[in-house]
């Protein structure tokens, strides 16, 4: 019995050293060299140097100065701890009567008229519930606003936005978005 208990104790302790300590450090150093900025939790500073967010995370924005990201359902808004999709199916009345009244308040905040179409991430929330990102059309049909609250030319806020626009992901899956974190401090940055 002996001669199979030394032996796979030996191999026990080989493979717990390797997989967990070598592995796990040799992932961590190959990981800050190569995508360190990611590794790290891809922070956003401000102009001052202090952590802002994370590009990868959504966040709320109040006033009319800012763009406002995609609804969300995780918790009371953004909260990473209690992130998930709100699971309410297309015929569900609750979520139906969601949609209507989030599409009455963007269209009164943005000043549209109320027979335009709004686009669907402004009126939805993702999967995740902490999506950065919100669609070109979304940040265009807020642009007025937030050129008016600046007081800037809506020109200077389209050239912002055309900016901050990331393409496809692997150039062509999904659909370009706007990283609004980054849209809104572009904007600080540009007209305080």
């Amino acid at each position: 019995m002996r001669r199979q208990i030394v032996p796979a104790v030996k191999i026990f302790l080989v493979f717990t050293v390797l997989v967990g300590i070598v592995y796990p450090l040799a992932m961590t150093g190959v990981s800050q060299v190569l995508f360190g900025h990611r590794a790290n939790g891809s922070l956003v500073k401000d102009g001052n140097g202090d952590v802002v967010g994370s590009s990868l995370l959504g966040q709320t924005f109040t006033g009319d100065q800012y763009f406002q990201p995609r609804p969300s359902a995780a918790g009371d808004g953004y909260d990473p701890t209690k992130s998930g999709a709100s699971n309410l199916g297309p015929t569900n009345q609750q979520l139906l009567d969601d949609v209507a009244e989030r599409a009455a308040a963007y269209r009164a905040t943005n000043g549209l008229p109320s027979d335009t179409q709004v686009p669907v991430d402004a009126v939805t929330s993702s999967g995740s519930g902490l999506d950065p990102h919100i669609s070109v059309a979304n940040a265009d049909l807020q642009a007025v606003r937030v050129a008016a609250a600046r007081n800037v030319p809506v020109d200077v806020v389209r050239n912002l936005i055309s900016d901050h626009t990331d393409g496809r992901s692997l150039g062509f899956l999904g659909e370009p978005g706007v990283n609004v974190l980054e849209l809104n401090l572009a904007l600080d940055r540009s007209s305080p």
